[in-house]
């Protein structure tokens, strides 16, 4: 049995639906497995019918980023113009994605592949669907409901996390939008084929997205181990549904929202809670910046290697740059 055989059996047994829509994040690291193997089993398994979307963001176009400013310090203002100067635009067409995964990158760069327009947090997508799926994205909203990830709501996509865990779970972030009280909103700024260019969005907050995965129903997944490591596939609606419960609980509180005004818990059917779940590994303050393509995330328990799954975003407070 090839690996790609061996691989399309488990992704058939782990419950990818034929003819559907998946939103896939993977780290490959330990399996031996070259990406288009892995793109290729996918594909098979979805059938003709099905599409497959992977994240392809871009933070290395910024100058907003903590990734940047790390970068940059302690060089003189000469320097800096010139780093700043000499950073790649945006280009759908041709920019890498390597801050989320080899398999993320192969999906980009396939013949036929499409990919969204956002010079920050891009997706890319194979399959019939994936120009409509990929057709909308505004340049204010990085993961929330003008990107594809809305449109991966209301289709109800699958989820797969192959061999990462939900710290890498960008579909999380569409909660964040959708969060009572809203979060706070910061300036953006990255270089395009047009040049550079500002906006505002909500700041985004990967922190605790790894304990809020814990609170997911084990009965609304479906998980499995291949290469020594956990694959999970999940519901997008429910998963996006019980993270915004959990985020309006304890960040809503952490922003001022009384407990009576948040809704319930997925889990429990109760109060959104008013504590980070669990402890939440990692949490810090959403206006804390931070570089998603640092060697850990900041969702992953204190001492994990470096090196690891990249996190959802690729980018600083784990969103954009």
């Amino acid at each position: 049995m090839t690996d790609g055989t061996r691989l399309v059996r488990f992704l058939r047994g782990l419950g990818v639906r034929p003819a559907g829509v998946l939103l896939a994040h993977a780290s490959l690291g330990g399996t031996g497995l070259p990406p288009g193997v892995v793109r290729d089993a996918l594909l098979r398994v979805l059938g003709p019918a099905g599409t497959l979307v992977t994240p392809a963001f871009t933070p290395e176009n910024s100058d907003t980023s903590h990734r940047h400013h790390a970068l940059t310090a302690g060089l003189t203002g000469h320097q800096r113009a010139a780093h700043r100067a000499a950073m790649p635009a945006f280009d759908p067409g041709a920019t890498p994605c390597p801050s989320v995964g080899a398999l993320a990158d192969c999906v980009r760069s396939t013949p036929g592949a499409v990919r969204s327009t956002h010079p920050q947090t891009s997706f890319a997508a194979i399959g019939p669907r994936a120009r409509d799926l990929l057709a909308v994205h505004d340049l204010p909203c990085h993961l929330g409901e003008r990107s594809p990830l809305g449109r991966l709501y209301a289709l109800d996509a699958q989820i797969l996390l192959f061999r990462v865990g939900f710290a890498a779970c960008s579909a999380f972030h569409l909660a964040e939008y959708r969060q009572t009280p809203p979060p706070p909103r910061r300036t953006y700024r990255c270089v395009t084929g047009g040049g550079w260019v500002s906006y505002e969005d909500i700041v985004l907050d990967d922190g605790d997205f790894a304990a809020i995965g814990a609170l997911l129903p084990r009965t609304a997944l479906s998980e499995g181990e291949f290469a020594g490591k956990t694959c999970t596939l999940a519901g997008m609606r429910d998963t996006v549904d019980t993270a915004r419960r959990e985020m309006s609980g304890y960040r809503g509180r952490r922003h001022g929202t009384s407990h009576a005004e948040v809704n319930g818990v997925g889990n429990s059917g109760g109060s959104g809670r008013t504590t980070p779940p669990g402890d939440a590994p990692g949490h810090r303050p959403a206006q804390e910046p931070r570089d998603s393509m640092s060697r850990r995330c900041a969702g992953s328990p204190p001492g994990a290697p470096a090196g690891g799954p990249p996190c959802a975003s690729g980018a600083d407070n784990g969103g954009t740059a």
